[in-house]
């Protein structure tokens, strides 16, 4: 469900870029951000975690985005979906590869992997669980740390869904949200 308006509305004055120490622009900062900023302790805390799972993770860039978009398909967060197109497209998802992201793993036109890991976000995200046959197809290309960040790639962004929804954080300037026809 998609909030019409926030109900923590973001800081707008004051905001600060998470990144830098000094005072940025309001306009400049993603409204997650300056949503988030009501809870420096737990923005700062939170950020650790999320900085890991997005630019540290094990998992090539072009999975890591397939996840996470899937994960905001799945979990109806639009301002996730809109942030990791952007996202997806720099690091060569195309724009057929994207839009199929909502019609999920049994879509005609993945490769038998891309499939296995859009799989495994939807079996996270129904049982919270890998079945035994998605792990296998997994570690034929992972090892123990890309598996973990897998999980935890999920995870994280599906807290960060729950967080946005429930929040109601708007879609920052410029940004698109679902592809048409998508959610009714």
């Amino acid at each position: 469900m998609k909030l019409a308006a926030p109900r923590i509305a973001p800081l707008p004055d004051q905001a600060t870029d998470p990144a830098a120490d000094s005072p940025t622009p309001a306009a400049a900062v993603p409204n997650v951000f300056r949503t988030l900023a009501h809870h420096p302790k737990l923005l700062k805390r939170w950020l650790v975690f999320g900085n890991h799972i997005l630019f540290k993770n094990a998992l090539p860039a072009r999975d890591r985005e397939l996840l996470i978009l899937r994960t905001g398909f799945v979990c109806d967060a639009e301002y996730e979906w809109a942030q990791h197109v952007v996202i997806g497209r720099r690091v060569g998802l195309t724009e057929v590869e994207i839009a199929r992201i909502a019609e999920g793993p049994e879509a005609d036109g993945w490769s038998e992997f891309d499939r296995v890991q859009l799989r495994a976000v939807d079996e996270l995200r129904t049982d919270s669980f890998i079945a035994d046959e998605t792990w296998r197809a997994l570690s034929q290309r992972y090892n123990a740390h890309q598996m973990m960040d897998l999980v935890f790639t999920v995870g994280q962004y599906t807290l960060v869904s729950m967080a946005l929804n429930t929040f109601g954080v708007q879609l920052d300037d410029g940004l698109s949200g679902f592809p048409e026809g998508t959610r009714s």
